[in-house]
């Protein structure tokens, strides 16, 4: 099952470790836990809990002109930095860490920012015209619309990748060797598709958003599943959902209702993304 998603960037002789904030209590323990059994097995590796930096998203599609504007290219050059991965650098003069990623499905940059400079590196980007600030309401229905799990809806310590139709996540040299944590059951729900029950899915709702718990029905009126995530897309104007499904039931175009505050609504299952994602790749 799935402990956390997280953010990892090699470094040369460290591993960077992203976490989510709620689960940073149980991740540290985890992660203690096998690092006293790597320590035994002779191997020289340590813990650092980085708590001393803050972390700010500037996303959407003139995020590399932005950000080009306040980074000296020679130290930094954005035309190069493919998605997903990261560089210390300065940022308005500010010492950074800035990882190309978000989680919106637009081209952006997640930038680790010295706690005692957040409020400058904040009012520095709201001082370009091009930025304005959100929070994690519109930061939600983007990765909603770019069929982004979110951490303790979409996925938790009950669902495996499998059923949570993120095998990506898994590389092809770990599927051929496993050796890792949960390869077993991983690898074998991969191998064998009749070994999960329900798959992680999208629905195109009519009438009401469904948000997560509420309850999915085919139309004979059998409980079929259960809603993930939910939210009115703004980019395509209707209610979208992430939703959990027993198969068959999560084949693309079936029909199902969705119990939205006592009212059934009609709903059909769609491929994700919602909308197209807009991850920038370097030119070669």
């Amino acid at each position: 099952t799935i402990i956390d998603d997280t953010i990892i960037t090699n470094l040369g002789d460290e591993v960077g470790l992203v976490i989510n904030a709620g689960c940073k209590d149980k991740d540290i323990e985890h992660i203690k836990d096998h690092l006293e059994v790597a320590k035994k097995n002779g191997m020289d590796v340590d813990l650092k809990i980085v708590d001393d930096h803050e972390l700010l998203a500037l996303q959407g599609p003139k995020a590399m002109e932005v950000l080009s504007g306040m980074v000296d290219a020679k130290e930094l050059d954005l035309v190069k930095m493919n998605f997903m991965t990261a560089q210390s650098a300065n940022v308005m003069g500010i010492p950074c860490h800035v990882t190309r990623c978000g989680y919106t499905g637009e081209d952006g940059f997640e930038i680790s920012v010295p706690g005692e400079n957040t409020k400058e590196f904040f009012a520095g980007m709201l001082a370009d015209e091009r930025v304005r600030p959100a929070g994690l309401g519109p930061r939600d229905s983007l990765r909603l619309e770019a069929g982004l799990c979110l951490y303790g809806s979409d996925i938790d310590d009950t669902t495996t990748p499998v059923e949570a139709n993120i095998n990506f996540v898994v590389a092809k040299s770990r599927r051929e060797s496993g050796g890792f944590l949960g390869d077993k059951i991983i690898l074998s729900q991969i191998a064998d598709k009749t070994l999960t029950d329900r798959k992680r899915c999208g629905l195109v709702i009519t009438g009401a958003p469904a948000r997560g718990g509420e309850r999915v029905f085919d139309l004979d009126m059998n409980l079929v599943g259960t809603i993930s995530s939910g939210t009115y897309s703004p980019t395509l104007l209707k209610p979208i959902s992430m939703a959990y499904l027993n198969k068959p039931f999560n084949k693309v175009g079936t029909d199902v209702q969705v119990n939205v505050r006592g009212r059934m609504n009609k709903a059909t299952v769609v491929k994700m993304p919602f909308v197209e994602a807009r991850y920038y790749r370097a030119p070669e």
